[in-house]
């Protein structure tokens, strides 16, 4: 198991966060939107994985309903980053996170201007991690331009329960 339980406003979370591009605070207590959220943090402190499950009232994109994966950042914490996604999803809908997926799936966004991606077969794919996962590019926001990867509920991962220390 990579991943252990953490929270919005963990020290070793949030140092990683405040290292994200995405990141509008850095060294503000907290690093997730308001509203319900999950976070992991990596065994080795080298990675975390928040997902929000915002109001689709108050969502201002076409995948209002959907999880969002708020953050991933991974400084090398060891495993590959798909496979680290897949298990913080398989996690996430288990009783520690939301249960069973929306029928919007995940949703995460990608600012093509801040990610360099990954070259392949000639043309740079940003996040590359989550197509790896098995999310597939389903277009972009309509302000800003960032890239959206989705996963639907039938190409989830199976739950799997959180095995937590004592």
């Amino acid at each position: 198991m990579i991943w252990q339980p953490s929270h919005r406003a963990h020290t070793p979370a949030r140092l990683l966060a405040d290292r994200h591009y995405s990141r509008q605070k850095p060294g503000s207590p907290q690093f997730m939107p308001p509203g319900s959220c999950r976070v992991l943090v990596a065994n080795n402190r080298k990675a975390v994985f928040g997902l929000s499950n915002p109001d689709p009232r108050f969502v201002g994109h076409e995948w209002a309903g959907a999880w969002i994966c708020s953050i991933f950042r991974n400084e090398n914490a060891g495993p590959l980053a798909s496979d680290m996604i897949r298990e913080a999803l398989a996690i996430f809908q288990s009783p520690y996170g939301y249960g069973a997926p929306p029928a919007l799936g995940c949703v995460t966004f990608v600012d093509p201007k801040k990610v360099r991606g990954v070259l392949v077969r000639g043309e740079r794919v940003k996040g590359f991690c989550f197509m790896k996962a098995g999310f597939r590019l389903v277009g972009e926001t309509k302000r800003r331009g960032l890239m959206a990867w989705q996963l639907l509920p039938n190409d989830m991962p199976a739950p799997r329960l959180m095995q937590v220390a004592a």
